[in-house]
């Protein structure tokens, strides 16, 4: 489990970024993240794994308090952490399957990742992984011959060869179509599901977020002001997080999408049969 306890983030210069907050996490739990731009979402992500320091408050991990922690238990610690960014953080020269392997660097010695002679088990893994993330045939290929969609499934791959306890997903789908969106958001709440996996995403498409996860947290100005189910989160509570909007267009565009995207498919299987 993962537990935010009055977690605060104030910059030098006065700003406030995360103000108070507070949230349990559980075993499996998929947890998405909105609000406006600068609502402190992918602060909240990065102050967990410490790539921006909080400034009060505590992330326990189990039964480790992440913050205060020094550079080497950190680094121990970071292992159990998955990171999944919206602009990929691949190294493009590389190919897919050492990508996938690099997810294994807080494991083995500096001279394995330097000569890129990783043990024939974290091999095996990743070939297992890229298969589970439909790259298989991909194994070879530079990763900047490879679209978005593929991309971001390489990401993913990456992320679990860690063999995580938690993942922060950071805008997955911010660079990609509606419907690679919609494939990527359902094989990170598959894979999730299959491994009891906690996730927490900063997604920025809100009828996104009502369709794939489990539970939403709306935040404002730095603090929480909605935590529930996707199906609690009216129109009047997405005015309160985002301001005034037609949320029944913003719907209606994102049912029109779903149903353009069945309809297509149905049309592919329709031309195979």
């Amino acid at each position: 489990m993962l537990i935010l306890d009055g977690l605060s983030k104030t910059y030098k210069t006065g700003d406030a970024a995360l103000r108070n907050v507070s949230l349990k996490v559980p075993k499996g739990q998929i947890m998405g993240l909105i609000g406006p731009s600068g609502a402190g979402k992918s602060t909240l992500i990065r102050c967990i794994n410490r790539l921006v320091e909080p400034t009060a408050g505590k992330v326990l991990l189990g039964d480790v308090d992440l913050v205060g922690l020094g550079k080497a238990d950190l680094r121990r610690q970071r292992r159990r952490i998955g990171m999944i960014f919206q602009e990929y953080a691949l190294v493009e020269r590389l190919t897919v399957m050492e990508n996938v392997l690099s997810g294994r660097l807080g494991y083995v010695p500096f001279w394995r990742s330097f000569l890129r002679k990783y043990p024939p088990g974290d091999i095996q893994r990743a070939y297992q992984l890229l298969d589970r993330v439909g790259l298989m045939e991909h194994a070879d290929k530079r990763a900047d011959a490879l679209s978005g969609g593929q991309r971001q499934r390489v990401g993913i791959a990456r992320a679990l060869a860690q063999d995580p306890e938690l993942l922060l997903v950071d805008e997955p789908t911010a660079s990609l179509d509606p419907k690679t969106s919609r494939q990527i958001m359902r094989l990170l709440t598959e894979i999730c599901a299959e491994r009891g996996l906690p996730a927490i995403v900063n997604i920025h498409d809100v009828p996104l977020a009502q369709q794939f996860m489990q539970r939403i947290v709306g935040l404002r100005a730095g603090r929480v002001v909605f935590d529930g189910t996707p199906d609690q989160l009216t129109e009047t509570v997405l005015t309160e997080i985002y301001g005034a909007e037609d949320w029944t267009a913003m719907r209606k565009g994102a049912e029109d999408d779903r149903a353009a995207e069945a309809d297509a498919a149905r049309q592919l299987a329709g031309l195979g049969a």
